[in-house]
């Protein structure tokens, strides 16, 4: 009746090794006898070209031989690529610590002393057989998430590019004034969401939200809270009002704020928070009404040169049911900048720390001369050079430039 090892034995392939022709062939009967498919190698030089070419589960192999002693074909056949692991037993007449240590940092699993008594053997191919068993079950499930993972990662290529689609226009000119939007996600997708909506006639809609997080649930806050801020929502966005006449009415930007704090807290039902600026924007007097809740502060470039630092800061959206926000009102004349960063931009690290809004501010100088999409690129890549590094935040901003 065949036994336990004989039935794991038929898959397994042994390479025995010994300048021994005698013991070679005693061991190799020995084997076979038990299932075992045997190859047999007198050199370590031999076994090791034999190891190139095909896997072995096991290797026993003589410790004193000519040309590549045991512990050196060890070492070799460590370095040699395969998928498997394969279990290493030496064969030796010593039995000192000292050698015993040598054969274990060359890489073998197991030791048996010569003369080999088939039973100590039986049980050493045991032990190897439950070792090469657990290794197998092993690569077979990372194989199993290897293929989860590359599922993922299609999915989340699929989802990146549906989130920078929610950006229908990157640029949009109008007679007073042009809009640039960048999004730049970290990872595969991200928190940030940026940009513009036609309100009115004459009156645009400027938006920058940054939802904490970066993984999946931040981007499809971000698509729900686009649904509720973009030109694609129509009559539904939530920074109008339409009448039953059809007429529409321009909500003020500190009650955009206190509805999306509400709608988080009764209906989103989730535990996130986001900041804000919203913006909303005259493009014929250049008069802006602008809240700012958490997010970054937007700076202004006068055509002179002088930098403003604008907002009144404020809780996240969706941290404080009872939170209410500050509107600041301003004006941007022909030939000014309104950039409204995130804190991927005015938190980027760098060898000095962060680089914060004085050093937005100089780039803004610096950039002045170049349209909102060539300075934007220009900051984007500044802050590449800064980080020194792959950004550990998202990048977003809006730069809105007033013509005469």
């Amino acid at each position: 009746m065949r036994d336990l090892v004989t039935d794991i034995a038929v898959s397994r392939r042994v390479l025995v090794v010994d300048d021994s022709r005698a013991q070679r062939h005693l061991l190799a009967v020995q084997l076979a006898r038990w299932g075992y498919a045997v190859t047999e190698a007198a050199t370590g030089v031999d076994a090791l070209a034999l190891a190139r070419v095909q896997d072995f589960d096991f290797v026993v192999s003589d410790w004193m031989m000519p040309g590549l002693t045991g512990p050196e074909l060890c070492q070799a056949f460590r370095a040699l690529p395969r998928d498997g692991y394969g279990y290493f037993i030496l064969l030796t007449s010593k039995s000192g610590q000292e050698a015993i240590a040598a054969g274990l940092d060359g890489g073998a699993d197991d030791f048996l002393t010569k003369p080999v008594a088939a039973v100590e053997l039986r049980a050493r191919l045991r032990a190897g057989d439950r070792i090469l068993g657990m290794q197998a079950e092993l690569l077979a499930k990372n194989h199993a998430l290897r293929r989860i993972h590359d599922a993922l990662e299609v999915d989340l290529s699929q989802a990146r590019r549906l989130q920078q689609s929610l950006i229908r226009d990157r640029y949009r000119s109008y007679p007073a004034g042009a809009v640039s939007l960048m999004m730049r996600p970290s990872g595969h997708v991200g928190g940030d969401l940026v940009g513009m909506v036609e309100l009115l006639p004459g009156r645009i809609g400027l938006y920058a939200v940054d939802v904490a997080g970066h993984g999946v649930a931040a981007a499809l806050m971000t698509a729900r809270l686009a649904g509720l801020l973009s030109e694609a929502s129509g009559h539904r966005n939530i920074a109008l009002e339409v009448a039953l006449d059809g007429r529409r009415r321009i909500v003020p930007p500190d009650q955009v704020a206190l509805r999306l704090n509400r709608l988080m807290a009764e209906e989103f039902g989730v535990e996130q928070y986001f900041t804000l600026v919203w913006a909303e924007l005259d493009l014929s007097s250049g008069h802006v009404a602008l809240v700012q809740a958490g997010h970054p502060h937007p700076l202004i470039l006068r055509q002179g040169g002088r930098i403003e630092v604008v907002g009144s800061g404020g809780f996240p959206v969706g941290l404080l049911p009872d939170a209410d926000w500050q509107p600041v009102d301003f004006v941007l004349n022909p030939g000014d900048r309104l950039l409204i960063p995130s804190d991927g931009l005015t938190e980027c690290p760098g060898a000095d720390g962060e680089f914060g809004l004085s050093g937005l501010s100089r780039l803004l100088r610096r950039t002045a001369d170049l349209d909102g999409r060539a300075a934007l690129a220009a900051i984007e890549s500044a802050l590449s050079a800064y980080a020194g590094a792959e950004f550990p935040d998202d990048l977003s901003a809006i730069l809105f430039d007033r013509r005469a």
